[in-house]
């Protein structure tokens, strides 16, 4: 089955709300939103960016994952910034926020953007010179380097973009469930494990997969209310 930080994370949070048997849907990124508003999934449990647009549609919870673009090229090759990026070929995953990224600075640094339906496809046309680059999140980008030789992390634009899981508008009670579980998870050090067992590195002092948030939701977004709330972990 699936792995990784966001399956291990998910299957803790299940356990903690006394829902153990969750059941992870794989889905296109480009088909996320459909099955999350048409009721086929419950939530969102691949951690989505935070924008102002989204959270209009949706219900996030609060943050707990911070990060910025990181963009996978192939071992034997280099990448020391955007300068690099001229005249070559990007490939994103559709529909996603590195698709908007990459829309929005093709022109400004001369490259052409390829997209694909799923992450692994933009790896291979890395792996198989169709493009020089693929462009993830950087834990995200961190991970696939560690698990294929025949590509690297070649740079890291560290933008501080802020992740969370996303619900339907009418789920408060539910997103707060969820929410008051992350929270206990980050005050025992459980994320900052998960964390570091996936990703290898160390969690930034202040990074939002430590740091509780007041009120449920993410501050400074639609759908956040500030209404304090006592933590009860066990």
């Amino acid at each position: 089955g699936p792995e990784g930080f966001g399956v291990d994370m998910i299957k803790e949070i299940a356990k903690r709300v006394g829902r153990p048997g969750v059941e992870i849907v794989d889905i296109n990124f480009s088909g996320l939103f459909a099955a999350l508003f048409s009721k086929r999934i419950e939530f969102t449990v691949n951690p989505l960016n935070i924008t102002a647009e989204r959270a209009e549609r949706m219900l996030y919870t609060e943050p707990f994952f911070a990060t910025g673009n990181g963009f996978i090229i192939r071992a034997a090759d280099s990448m020391n910034g955007f300068e690099d990026l001229k005249g070559k070929q990007l490939a994103v995953n559709r529909g996603t926020i590195s698709d908007t990224w990459a829309t929005q600075n093709a022109e400004k640094y001369g490259f052409e953007v390829q997209r694909y339906d799923s992450f692994p496809d933009s790896v291979q046309a890395v792996i198989t010179r169709r493009a020089f680059t693929a462009l993830n999140e950087i834990p995200t980008a961190v991970y696939a380097a560690s698990q294929n030789k025949a590509i690297k992390v070649g740079f890291k634009d560290f933008n501080g973009r802020n992740f969370g899981y996303a619900f339907r508008l009418e789920s408060t009670a539910y997103r707060n469930t969820i929410e008051a579980a992350i929270e206990c998870m980050k005050k025992d050090g459980t994320l900052v494990k998960l964390y570091e067992k996936w990703y290898g590195s160390k969690v930034d002092p202040g990074s939002s997969i430590s740091t509780v948030f007041p009120g449920w939701g993410p501050p400074g977004f639609k759908g956040y209310d500030p209404t304090p709330h006592e933590m009860a972990c066990k």
